[in-house]
């Protein structure tokens, strides 16, 4: 295929994925099967690397993040980023509307759901996205382009006939239930601080300096407000929310034209009655007029248009009696203690427990057993105990136990810790995450190993550690409830397969406090082999950026437990190749031979990356700059490297000429 032929293709395939994307994600309707998706993207991303002078930032190959950044650059509002004015109740709505019927008497009102989430500009040039930006403070805000990429729902070209010179528009970012529940059971599972709510979890998504990790988060948005527009004229707010439907945006649901006050609290009062069903977090209702001429009219405060206010829900709180306080036993021994309380029912669901987190939450609220509790839900969905109103006679302040309730070990308490763990990694009830941990997808990925079954093999003493799933049989497992012969040897196999698993992944899934799969993985970029991660000391590990001392400390003692240790040794001896698979690059004719230093920060790639790659084309890289330099790769606020090579004469790379010649 010559580059005319691929250029043709690549523009047909961003066509399709594009479309396949709108229908999938914002129609709700697709009309392919996920294989189909999957197999044009592969074929694009290839055509992309066979001729990466047809890579374009809007291409549907460049949702799924990856590049890292070490900050996000300040943007300059054009058209101010304003709050909305809050109000709490009816009377305050109708005060507004008189107000605006004062000087409008036929003034209508759009009457929108207020997403709770964080709010964004996106701008398009010649209907192409080329900026995406945080509110920050109205007037400026901060480039998260390549993270908002990672939503699927914005749209990369606009879906229109016309070409628009320039188009702004205004959009909440936000993270559905579903994967808000989801991340939050992820992060309790791992010993994380998890997102109080929806909003935090979306806004922290959003400035995650890796935008993989942002793809993963499954964010969405609803566009809510045109910002500004060349090529088109409008007359009412309405017109622009019809026509941003139809360039392909993803609009916010749920809105009505009202005339009157009372239509405006009849609309109020359905959507708040609604918000409960709903897939995504709303906290009130949005007024606004829907004439442009009339909102010029009415202007805007330095922080607040005088056109527009935000209706608030109140916050759902229950009295209830606290009956029990059960301690769970997490994966890495954290003893957690949770609520059990008398049925309520808060935003219209049933609940009957909450977390307490640790002794310091129980300590500070003063909290017993018997207790009447205020209890709501935290953005709606999470439940939490707000505080304690009366005490029961004779009541004792609640103190978690000494003592592990699974395995009976003294719990301990870290150093500059809140939370309470059990230490023996022994304990049947950190081994059973431990193992769920161990055959998740991220880790060791063994298809068909679950939690019932994980159950099974503990109870019939099959395994005492993760090491023992590699001696497994078929005539074991067929020994087991609802086993077959067949299903047998499909998870043996799955288990042996897993064998070959890359090192980071094997590092993952021992399960290590704070090594996630991005620390594994940066582990694994600067200790290559096994041997060489049992090597090194503290203080190159907490070199790797992204680990400071404590992180480094805490993974060095981990590693060299004896019971890790002893797992590690039982790996090997089960056959486990324990070795770390990267990217091979074939050695390059500009590179070999030849000495480099990277100064500044680089876009595409972290700079140990850089390095690992230039030195897998056969160069070196150097610290320092000096006579014996090549080249000086500059990337942004390159320092006294840069100014030495150029007072030295040496050539300097800028990271896409680097790029280029790799």
């Amino acid at each position: 295929m010559n580059q005319n032929q691929a250029e043709l293709r690549v523009q047909e395939l961003s066509r399709l994925l594009e479309q396949y994307n709108f229908e999938y994600y914002v129609q709700d309707n697709p009309s392919v099967e996920d294989y189909v998706y999957d197999g044009l993207m592969q074929e694009l991303r290839q055509l992309e690397t066979e001729f990466p002078e047809l890579l374009s930032p809007q291409s549907p190959s460049q949702r799924v993040g990856g590049s890292a950044s070490n900050q996000f650059a300040k943007v300059a509002h054009a058209v101010q980023m304003q709050s909305l004015q809050d109000v709490f109740g009816f009377e305050q709505v109708d005060d507004f509307v008189k107000r605006c019927q004062e000087v409008f008497p036929d003034a209508e009102f759009s009457v929108e759901p207020k997403i709770d989430g964080l709010s964004v500009s996106l701008e398009y040039r010649d209907n192409k996205l080329v900026l995406g930006s945080t509110r920050g403070d109205g007037f400026t805000g901060e480039d998260v382009t390549a993270n908002l990429k990672t939503v699927r729902t914005i749209p990369l070209t606009l879906k229109l006939q016309e070409n628009l010179p320039l188009l702004e528009v205004r959009g909440e970012v936000y993270m559905p239930r579903e994967q808000f529940l989801k991340l939050v059971a992820q992060q309790e599972e791992n010993d994380e601080q998890p997102f109080k709510n929806p909003r935090n979890a979306a806004a922290g998504s959003l400035r995650q300096k890796y935008s993989e990790i942002t793809a993963k988060r499954k964010l969405d948005i609803f566009i809510f407000n045109l910002q500004r527009c060349q090529g088109r004229e409008f007359t009412s707010h309405s017109e622009t929310l019809e026509f941003l439907r139809q360039a392909g945006f993803h609009m916010i649901p749920g809105w009505k034209i009202c005339r009157t006050a009372s239509e405006i609290r009849e609309t109020i009062e359905e959507i708040g009655s609604s918000r409960q069903n709903l897939p995504y977090d709303i906290d009130g209702v949005v007024i606004k007029i829907n004439t442009l001429e009339q909102r010029t009219v009415f202007g805007a405060t330095s922080k607040t248009p005088k056109w527009a206010i935000a209706y608030k829900f109140p916050p759902e709180e229950k009295e209830t009696t606290l009956r029990d306080i059960e301690v769970n036993v997490g994966r890495t021994g954290a003893l957690t203690p949770v609520a059990v309380f008398d049925t309520i029912t808060l935003a219209g669901t049933s609940v009957s427990r909450a977390v307490l987190h640790n002794q310091d939450f129980i300590t500070e609220k003063n909290i017993c057993i018997g207790d009447r509790i205020i209890v709501r839900k935290a953005g709606d969905i999470i439940p939490e105990v707000l505080r304690s109103v009366s005490h029961a006679e004779q009541a004792v302040p609640y103190r978690l136990p000494e003592c592990c309730p699974v395995c009976g070990a003294k719990a301990v308490r870290d150093e500059g810790e809140s939370v309470l763990r059990c230490p023996n990694i022994a304990c049947p009830a950190q081994l059973h995450k431990q193992l769920v941990h161990f055959a998740s997808r991220d880790a060791m990925n063994i298809d068909g190993l679950g939690t019932a079954i994980i159950s099974q093999l503990l109870e019939q003493k099959l395994v005492s550690d993760p090491a023992d799933l590699y001696s497994l049989t078929a005539e074991q497992l067929t020994a087991l409830e609802g086993f077959q012969k067949k299903s047998a040897e499909n998870l043996v196999n799955a288990v042996k397969k897993s064998k070959t698993a890359s090192l980071d992944r094997v590092i993952f899934a021992l399960g290590i406090r704070n090594i996630g799969q991005k620390a594994a993985k940066l582990l694994c970029d600067r200790f290559l082999t096994l041997d060489a991660l049992e090597q090194a000391g503290k203080s190159e590990i907490s070199e790797i950026e992204g680990f400071g001392d404590v992180m480094a400390e805490n993974f060095f003692a981990a590693l060299h437990d004896e019971s890790v240790q002893k797992l590690i040794q039982k790996l090997k001896a089960a056959g486990l190749t324990l070795q770390y698979r990267k990217q091979e690059v074939s050695e390059n004719a500009f590179f070999h031979g030849k000495t480099f230093v990277l100064t500044g920060t680089l876009s595409q790639m972290k700079r140990n990356e850089a390095k690992q790659r230039i030195e897998a084309a056969g160069g070196k890289v150097s610290g320092s700059v000096s006579k014996k330099t090549d080249y000086v790769i500059a990337g942004e606020d390159a320092g006294s490297k840069l100014t030495k090579a150029q007072d030295l004469g040496i050539a300097v790379l800028s990271e896409t000429e680097f790029l280029e010649k790799l």
